[in-house]
Order: structure tokens, then C-alpha cells, then sequence
């Protein structure tokens, strides 16, 4: 039913272009020329002014001729780093980055089985309704196309997300809330070999809260980790300033506000206890959902499963994207 040479190809074009968050307008307009060359119209919203990219999302929409609801398929441009220069490798059954950067298929390979399903859908004359096809911007920055997506001409009810590794059938339908950390502590500045006991050493206070924290896998539904640490400018001085980014993610809201006072609470009692400042700001950066199985969105899934011969497994996910 799919050409599969012709995936390959695709994903194998479209993965070659620079595409890292932010600076996806190379890969926008190709998206823009295959999406026309099928017919489809194509609008640009205006999320790059908002946040500071050189694209905005496409919202492409193809009309149907069947009376049923409007679906959403969506997947997004942008890649992490190191994804300048990407050269896929492909080997027997397998396709790989030649080891300097990232392959990128987080989430070409996504972008490329919504390209393949438009082509099979007009070439083999199926039926359908109305099917709008988003690809955003700056996911992995926090879903910052998402966020800022003009929802004004999507007229669908049900979404389906391309942007989920893991076994062939797999579909995530929970996903977790995220919070995001920014921590500066404050000590005070010394020479550590003359006078020490002037000093508050910010990286001390740092490592008593982070001692005192409970991080990793805290319950079967909430994680938490510190990220990255900077602080200090040389041995003989006693660390004035440190800066921390941390992050915590779970299903359930109440427990994320639960872990992220205790986060707080950490690092303002041990700079009370050293005789330092903390300055702790939290940014929400989405929403959980959970999904019952006996919605009809999951019925819908179930039939289209069935109907291409591939067993679906429902379950879970700890990452970002909003994923089904």
C-alpha cells in the first residue's frame, strides 16, 4: 500500500536539511512545495515573530469528500543539536548519522509517513474527510510552535501526533505535565586561602540542597533532574553566584506542584542554613493529558490499526510532545 523506496528517499532528502530549533526555513518551504505539488493548500502562521525564529508553523489543509469528523495530523520541523551538516547513512535495513551529529529523525520520520499517507491517499483514490496537517516549530524548545499555533483554520476534533519512538502499533495516550527550573544562589565572595571564613560558598549551598532532594524516578508517574550547574571563577575564591536548570515532569498534577515545592523548599533551606539567597523561578511548559480508552478517539485508532494489520499497544510517555 506505501512505497516504501520512496519513503526511504524522502526521509533521506528531508533529513539532510538544517533544521535545529528556531532556524526551520529550509525546511519549511520544501514542506511548502510537496504540500502544494499534492494540492494542498498551505498557510504560514506568524509564531516566528513571537518567538524569535526565522518560521512559523504550516497549516495545510486537504479537503475530503466523505462525510466524517476532521482529523489533525501533526509532527514537527525542528531537530536538536548537533544537526548542521547531517549525512544519513544508510546501512542494510537501517539508516544512521555518520557519528558527527544527530540523525534528525525526531521527528522526520514523522513529517515523512504524513507525506506518504497524502500520497497513497490521492494516488490509490481512498475516501476521506477533511484533513488538516500542522508541522510546528520550536518543539524542542518546549513545544513553542504548539504553543503559539493559530488554531483559527483547524476545524478538526481529533489529532493525531507523529512524534513517538518505541515499538511498531505503540501509542502514547498519557503524557506527562512539565515544570522547568531556573536557580540562582547567592553567596558571598572570599579569598579562600586567606580568609575563608568571610566567604558563603554558593556551590556548597548547591550541593547540600541537591543532596537533600529526591530526583530521578520519584513515583511511577513523576521524575525530576537537575540539568546543569555553572558557577565559580577560580580556586581562590569562594564561590559567590551559582546557576541551576532543572526540570520536573509527572501525569498527575498535584504531584508535580508537590515536587517542585520540594524542590524550592531545598534550596531555601540550605541558604538559610549557609547564610545565602536563592532566587527560584518556575516556568510551566505544558499540560499532562490522559486519554481513556474508551474515548472515540482511541476507537478510531483501534480501527485504522486493524485495518492496516498492525497490533496497537496503548500506554504511556514521559516526554514532551502531545503524542497519540
Amino acid at each position: 500500500m506505501v512505497n516504501r523506496d520512496r519513503i526511504i528517499d524522502e526521509f533521506i532528502h528531508l533529513v539532510k536539511i538544517d533544521s535545529i530549533s528556531l532556524y526551520e526555513r529550509d525546511m519549511a518551504d520544501a514542506l511548502k512545495i510537496r504540500m502544494m505539488k499534492e494540492g494542498i493548500s498551505v498557510k504560514e502562521d506568524d509564531t516566528a515573530k513571537k518567538i524569535g525564529g526565522n518560521a512559523g508553523n504550516l497549516i495545510c489543509t486537504l479537503k475530503g469528500n466523505k462525510d466524517v469528523s476532521p482529523i489533525l495530523l501533526m509532527a514537527h520541523m525542528d531537530t536538536v543539536t548537533p544537526g548542521i551538516g547531517k549525512k544519513p547513512q544508510l546501512e542494510g535495513n537501517i539508516i544512521k548519522s555518520d557519528g558527527t551529529t544527530i540523525l534528525g529523525a525526531d521527528d522526520v520520520a514523522g513529517i515523512v509517513c504524513i507525506l506518504e499517507a497524502v500520497r497513497v491517499l490521492k494516488e490509490q483514490k481512498i475516501d476521506h474527510g477533511d484533513i488538516y496537517i500542522v508541522f510546528t516549530v520550536a518543539e524542542e524548545l518546549g513545544l513553542l510552535g504548539a504553543k503559539n499555533l493559530d488554531l483559527s483554520d483547524i476545524n478538526a476534533k481529533y489529532g493525531f501526533v507523529l512524534d513517538l519512538g518505541g515499538e511498531i502499533g505503540y501509542a502514547a495516550i498519557s503524557a506527562p505535565t512539565q515544570n522547568t527550573f531556573d536557580i540562582k544562589i547567592i553567596g558571598k565572595a572570599a579569598h579562600a586561602g586567606i580568609e575563608p571564613e568571610k566567604g558563603i560558598s554558593a556551590i556548597q549551598i548547591a550541593v547540600d540542597a541537591i543532596s537533600n532532594m529526591k530526583l530521578g524516578r520519584v513515583d511511577d508517574e513523576t521524575t525530576a533532574n537537575i540539568g546543569t550547574i555553572k558557577g565559580g571563577e577560580a580556586t581562590n575564591i569562594v564561590c559567590e553566584e551559582v546557576e541551576i536548570r532543572a526540570e520536573a515532569r509527572s501525569r498527575d498534577n498535584e504531584k508535580l506542584k508537590t515536587q517542585t515545592e520540594h524542590i524550592k523548599s531545598c534550596f531555601e533551606e540550605s541558604a538559610g542554613k549557609f547564610g545565602g539567597k536563592v532566587v527560584f523561578r518556575t516556568e510551566h511548559l505544558y499540560p499532562a493529558y490522559n486519554i481513556d480508552e474508551s474515548e472515540e478517539i482511541i476507537s478510531i485508532l483501534k480501527t485504522a490499526s486493524e485495518k492496516a494489520g498492525i497490533e496497537l499497544k496503548l500506554g504511556q510517555t514521559g516526554g514532551e510532545a502531545i503524542q497519540i
